[in-house]
This record gives structure tokens, sequence and C-alpha cells, in this order.
């Protein structure tokens, strides 16, 4: 019922991806609704940011392909109810053993970000 709807999530998810592996603040910037707000605990250090930071933190660090780390980020699964949506992910990088919980809705059509959460375990 709803494949083709999990189909352009991962499209979507797989261009978070990308944009968080290569450093592409362009490319993340397009998988975000504007007024998304990122949560975190790193370490059990609180981090909240709107999207302007985030990209710009994205921006201003060595990605994990400059890096040469191995690309192992992956969709742990895909929860849909109509026009919202819930992916898990598994996303390590950097040297953390990052869990994202991604918020989606679909605005206009089109599949984007409307929070993020995130952990480092």
């Amino acid at each position: 019922m709803y494949q083709k709807e999990i189909e352009s999530i991962e499209q979507l998810i797989s261009k978070y991806f990308q944009g968080i592996f290569q450093g592409k603040a362009e490319l993340l910037r397009q998988c975000f609704q504007d007024t998304t707000l990122i949560y975190g605990d790193i370490k059990g250090a609180d981090y909240l940011k709107n999207v302007p930071d985030y990209l710009e933190g994205v921006q201003h660090r060595k990605s994990p392909e400059d890096l040469k780390e191995s690309f192992a980020m992956k969709i742990i699964g895909i929860d849909i109810m109509g026009k919202i949506a819930m992916a898990k992910l598994h996303v390590p990088m950097l040297g953390y053993n990052y869990y994202d919980y991604l918020s989606l809705s679909k605005i206009e059509g089109e599949w984007k970000i409307v929070n993020k959460i995130f952990t480092h375990v």
C-alpha cells in the first residue's frame, strides 16, 4: 500500500546520507523543512540546533569521505501513516555510533525531514 512512499522516503534518506557523508550542506538543506530542529545527546551533552546552524557545522568540518571513512550508514526501519512517517537510521561516522530518528512529513507532494533527534551509543 505504501511501497511508492517508502521508495520516496528511501530516496530522501539516501540524499541525507550522501550529504552527511560527503559534507554537502546544500544537498542536506534540500532534505529538511525550513523550521526543523535537531536535538541530540552526544556523550551525555545536549545538542540543539536549527537547520542553518547545523548546516554551517557540516560545512566547517572534515567530512567522513574526506577522512577516508567507510560508508556504513543504513536504514533500520520506516513507519508510514498517511502523510507522516518515522525513520530510524544507524549513522556511524567521525568516531561516533549515531542513531537518528527522523520525523518526516509529505509537504506539497515531497517528503521532508521535519524533526531530527539522535544519540551516540
